[in-house]
């Protein structure tokens, strides 16, 4: 995992983060990298991860791009903030049935309470498999 661009608290946070989430572990997302406003994640495609079309469910994708949304707005987030996702709208563009996919998350704009992202799933061979668009919601930790 490459945090190079990170301060040594916003290290922390994308540690702790990454600690905190048992369901990216059920799916076998792995982070493989995070700057202040993007990151990438990727995917091993695996049999549990394939709805009856024997291709990667929606869903699965759909968590993939969510989460490497999320690890693009942390290094934004002052430390009494968090956020959560309060849309997400994905195309599917060409299914995965092998290898790995990776996902690229990049943040738009980050205004005062609300985060815009947009993020790229690209197949084992380097195609294009689908687009998100997702907004996030600044929140205060209580």
């Amino acid at each position: 995992m490459n945090l190079d661009q990170l301060s040594e608290p916003q290290r922390r946070r994308i540690e702790e983060a990454t600690k905190n989430i048992p369901y990216a572990d059920l799916l076998g997302l792995k982070l493989n990298s995070v700057e202040p406003g993007s990151a990438t994640m990727s995917l091993a495609v695996r049999e549990e991860l394939k709805q009856n079309n024997r291709v990667v469910h929606g869903g699965a994708i759909a968590s993939l791009i969510d989460s490497a949304a999320a690890y693009a707005v942390i290094p934004l987030l002052n430390q009494n903030e968090t956020a959560t996702t309060v849309d997400l709208t994905i195309s599917y563009v060409r299914p995965l049935k092998a290898g790995v996919a990776t996902a690229s998350a990049k943040v738009l704009r980050a205004g005062g309470r609300i985060i815009v992202i947009s993020a790229e799933v690209l197949d084992n061979d380097g195609n294009l498999a689908a687009t998100g668009l997702t907004t996030y919601l600044r929140l205060s930790k209580q």
